[in-house]
């Protein structure tokens, strides 16, 4: 079914679109949220809520601002760091097991594996080394731009003009 379709039907309430659009993005928003929160339980529970989110908002999202997957995937982001945020996700990562510490010891330093779940490693490995640490710590880690700054030792203005300018760059890339 064409994309532009099956978003106006999902629009629309059409629980068939919802299906459809959950199978073809689902895999992808769990990759980015799980990035964000580390636990796949959490991951899922977030994605869930995304596409309820999505389904209840759906008239909100508008073709010329921007393609369905970038909206979608803003919501996916913006929940994971919610509820990153949140007191009760902060009560359970009080008493963490060793494994995941060791997890992030392992995959904190780079973009690993599982940023490849929505397909952009290829585009981001692209850009210079400063774009690169500023998207990942912004996009795949879920940092607030003030942690970004204090972070990489850099005043928060020039965190904003980078994200602004690697971002430009990076949709330059994507859409050649």
């Amino acid at each position: 079914m064409q994309l532009e379709l099956l978003i106006s039907k999902f629009q629309n309430k059409d629980e068939k679109a919802f299906e459809e659009l959950y199978t073809m993005y689902g895999k992808s928003m769990q990759g980015v949220i799980y990035n964000i929160v580390r636990d796949h339980d959490i991951a899922e529970e977030v994605m869930q809520d995304v596409f309820i989110k999505a389904w209840n908002n759906a008239s909100s999202y508008s073709a010329e601002k921007g393609r369905f997957f970038t909206w979608i995937l803003n919501i996916a982001r913006n929940a994971a760091i919610d509820k990153t945020r949140s007191k009760a996700f902060k009560n359970s990562k009080k008493n963490l097991d060793a494994d995941y510490f060791v997890d992030i010891l392992q995959h904190s330093d780079s973009l690993d594996d599982k940023t490849d779940a929505i397909g952009i490693k290829k585009f981001v490995s692209q850009l210079a080394k400063k774009c690169i640490e500023v998207i990942e710590l912004l996009y795949f880690k879920g940092y607030t731009q003030k942690e970004a700054s204090e972070t990489l030792d850099m005043p928060i203005g020039t965190i904003k003009t980078r994200n602004r300018n690697c971002i430009k760059e990076l949709r330059t890339i994507v859409l050649k």
